[in-house]
C-alpha cells in the first residue's frame, strides 16, 4: 500500500497520494432496447468475451466477507461491508424486461429504494416513495401490499431482511418491521420515540439481534446513529453527534471492529464495534473542510456532502463526496490513504471486488470508474451519458449501473466496454440487484418543470420497478 497520511484531518495529502483521473476511451459497441419484451444487442465473437459459450468464472462459495455471517440475512449492498458484490451471479449477453409496475410518484431526487429478495428467494420486497411496500413473487405476481404512514415522501432507503421480517425506515421518521410472508406490520417505532426524527433515509444494518440505523433531524440539520432491538423495535442507544441530515447507511467491518457512515456535512463518523465508543471522524472537502453555504448556525458548511454508503475492504473505507473526490480511509484511525479526482461531485454507492482489489464507482461527470483499491489508480472509465446517483453493482463478469439518462447499463468488468443497455422511463437511481438469473431495480418518476420554481411540477409518468431476464 502507498504511504499513508499521518493526520486524520480530511484533505491532508502526502506527495503523490492524490491521483487525478484519466479518461480512458472505451469504444464498446452500444445497443439499446425499448421496454418489456424487446430483445437487446447480442454480441459477436469479436465483441464480447464469453460469446463462444465461456461464461465468466462464478464463485463456488461467497464468503461472509461479501455477504452476511448469517445465512438468513439480506441487506442493502448485500452485506455488512456494503460491497455490492455478487460473484455468484452472471449477467446474460442479452436481456428483456420480464415485468414492471409503477411504484414511485414523488419528485424528491434522492435515490430510490432498491428491491431486495428474501433469504428463500420467494418474495421480492420493494418499497416505493408513496409509502407502500410491495411483496411480489419473482414472476411479478403480487403477494401483498402494505400501506405505511410514510405517505408523503415514502421510502428511499432499502430494507434489511432477517428471516421472515423486513426492517425499513421511512421519510415519516418511523422505523417499520414487516412480515415478509403476509405484509403485516409487526412493530412500528415512531419518530417521537426517537426525539422527533424528520426521516430515515438510510438502510438498516443488522447484527446479532440488533438493528443499526442512521436517522435525520430537521432543526437543526443533524443526525444520529441509533440501535434497536430487532425483536421489539425498542430503541436501545443513540449518538447524536452527526451534523447534516445523513442519507448513507451504516457500514460494519467486523475485522477492524468499526461501524461508520458519512453525512451532508462532508464528515465520515466512525465508532468502535460493537462497543460503540466513538473512534474518529474524517472531514472531506479539503484540509479546512468545504466552504459552501453555512448551516446549523455555523456548525458546518455545504460543499462536500457524502450521499453514498461506504464500502469496507481490507481495513479501508471507500466513499465519494461532493468535493469531487473519491476517498480511501484507514478504518483503524481515520487517516487518508489516497484520494481520486472526478470532474464533478460523486454521490454513488460504490461496488467492490475483494478478490481483485478493485472498487467501482460513479460520478455526476457521467462516468463509471474502476479504481485500484491499493494505489487509487484508474483502471478504466466509461461514459454512460448521465449522472450516477444510485449504486454500482459488481457481478462475476459485469458491472451493472443505472444512469440519469434513463438506461440501465451492463459494462464488461475488465474493460468497461458496454455490453448492453436497457431503456426505461425515468432516472434509474436504485441499486441493480441480481438474483437467481434475474435483475431487479427501480427508477424515479418522469416529471416536467421540476427545476422551474415558476411552473407547476407535473408527474408525466410514475417510476417503475423492473425485472430483467435472459432474452430467449
Amino acid at each position: 500500500m502507498p504511504h499513508r497520511s499521518q493526520s486524520p484531518v480530511a484533505g491532508s495529502e502526502s506527495n503523490g497520494s492524490r491521483h487525478r483521473r484519466r479518461f480512458l476511451q472505451t469504444a464498446g459497441v452500444a445497443a439499446t432496447a425499448g421496454l418489456a419484451g424487446c430483445a437487446l444487442w447480442e454480441p459477436t465473437d469479436d465483441d464480447e468475451p464469453g460469446a463462444n459459450g465461456d461464461e465468466p468464472d462464478v464463485a463456488d462459495d461467497v464468503s461472509s466477507y461479501a455477504t452476511h455471517p448469517d445465512d438468513d440475512v439480506r441487506m442493502f449492498r448485500r452485506g455488512l461491508r456494503r460491497l455490492g458484490y455478487f460473484p455468484d451471479e452472471t449477467v446474460p449477453n442479452s436481456v428483456s424486461v420480464n415485468w414492471s409496475f409503477p411504484i414511485n410518484n414523488v419528485g424528491h431526487t434522492a435515490a430510490k429504494s432498491s428491491p431486495l429478495p428474501t433469504p428463500d428467494g420467494e418474495t421480492i420486497v420493494i418499497a416505493g416513495d408513496t409509502g407502500f411496500v410491495h411483496g411480489v413473487q419473482p414472476s411479478g405476481e403480487p403477494r401483498w401490499l402494505t400501506e405505511t404512514g410514510a405517505t408523503d415522501l415514502g421510502f428511499h432507503g432499502s430494507p434489511a431482511i432477517v428471516g421472515d421480517t423486513a426492517y425499513i425506515g421511512g421519510y415519516d421518521g418511523d422505523l417499520y418491521a414487516i412480515d415478509v410472508e403476509t405484509g403485516e406490520i409487526v412493530w412500528r417505532t415512531r419518530a417521537h420515540e426517537l426525539e422527533g426524527t424528520l426521516a430515515i433515509g438510510s438502510s438498516p444494518a443488522y447484527y446479532d439481534g440488533t438493528l443499526y440505523v442512521i436517522a435525520e433531524y430537521g432543526s437543526p440539520s443533524s443526525g444520529a446513529l441509533w440501535t434497536f432491538d430487532a425483536a421489539t423495535g425498542e430503541p436501545t442507544w443513540h449518538d447524536d453527534r452527526i451534523w447534516g441530515q445523513p442519507h448513507p447507511s451504516p457500514t460494519v467491518d467486523l475485522e477492524t471492529g468499526r461501524i461508520c457512515a458519512g453525512s451532508n456535512d462532508g464528515v465520515v463518523y466512525c465508532w468502535e464495534f460493537p462497543s460503540l465508543e466513538f473512534a474518529w471522524e474524517y472531514q472531506t472537502g479539503g484540509e479546512d473542510g468545504p466552504d459552501g453555504e453555512e448551516k446549523a448556525d455555523g456548525e458546518f458548511n455545504l460543499g462536500a456532502e457524502i450521499k453514498g454508503t461506504i464500502a469496507a475492504h481490507d481495513g479501508y473505507g471507500y466513499v465519494g463526496s461532493w468535493d469531487e473526490r473519491f476517498h480511501c480511509i484507514d478504518l483503524e484511525d481515520g487517516t487518508e490513504e489516497w484520494t481520486f479526482e472526478f470532474e464533478n461531485r460523486s454521490m454513488a454507492n460504490p461496488a467492490l471486488d475483494p478478490e481483485e482489489d478493485v472498487v467501482y464507482t460513479g460520478s455526476n461527470d457521467d462516468h463509471v470508474y474502476a479504481i485500484d483499491c491499493e494505489t487509487g489508480e484508474e483502471l478504466w472509465a466509461t461514459d454512460i451519458d448521465g449522472s450516477i446517483i444510485g449504486a454500482v453493482t459488481a457481478t462475476a463478469g459485469t458491472i451493472l449501473v443505472g444512469s440519469y439518462d434513463s438506461y440501465l447499463y451492463a459494462l464488461d468488468k475488465e474493460t468497461g466496454e458496454r455490453r448492453w443497455r436497457v431503456q426505461n422511463r425515468g432516472h434509474v437511481t436504485s441499486a441493480p440487484v441480481p438474483h437467481d438469473g434475474r435483475i431487479y431495480y427501480a427508477e424515479r418518476g418522469v416529471f416536467t418543470n421540476y427545476w422551474d420554481d415558476d411552473e407547476e411540477t407535473i408527474l408525466e409518468e410514475p417510476g417503475h420497478a423492473y425485472c430483467l431476464v435472459p432474452e430467449e
